[in-house]
């Protein structure tokens, strides 16, 4: 019998500069999912206070929207890195793992996932069709893998560590 993780979904981005929202839209997509062994948080970005809410957690899939990444999404183990930033208000995925294992010595397993995003440069809000439509393929393929808590195991999970985020993410 395999044992559910207690998984952290974090979703971010902007939802007020179009696809930009693809992080929430697929935070607010995951919780709709109302699966008791997984937390669902979504904000505009990363924080240093992010890193106390991973610690929490066996496992954290980041989630953002991605602007020139595989369609329809693509997805990456990420790897603690330095907290790279001129503010603490905003860090990489990898940053937060880095401050979560220095401040609370935790080491989840952790992925990004990156849904491609085509309209970033509009104040408005709502996703363009072809993002939703990633959107949807996006969380049509983590379902199962949340349901059974899983994160990390089966195929298409990445094996390559990513320590930053890509430059193209939105």
């Amino acid at each position: 019998m395999t044992v559910r993780s207690r998984i952290l979904v974090l979703g971010y981005g902007n939802p007020g500069r179009r696809d930009d929202g693809l992080g929430p839209a697929a935070a607010a997509a995951v919780e709709a999912l109302a699966l008791p062994h997984v937390t669902v948080e979504s904000d505009y970005q990363l924080s240093v206070e992010d890193a106390a809410t991973v610690a929490q957690h066996e496992a954290v899939l980041f989630m953002d929207a991605d602007r020139s990444g595989v369609e329809p999404f693509h997805l990456r183990l990420v790897a603690p890195g330095e907290p790279v930033s001129f503010s603490s208000h905003s860090l990489s995925p990898a940053g937060v793992l880095r401050l979560a294992q220095d401040l609370f010595a935790a080491r989840p397993a952790a992925y990004l996932l990156g849904i491609r995003g085509y309209e970033f440069d509009e104040f408005a809000e709502g996703l363009s069709p072809r993002a939703a439509d990633n959107l949807r393929a996006a969380v049509e393929f983590l379902a199962p893998f949340l349901r059974a808590g899983t994160l990390g195991q089966g195929a298409g999970w990445a094996s390559q560590p990513e320590a930053s985020t890509a430059p193209s993410w939105g």
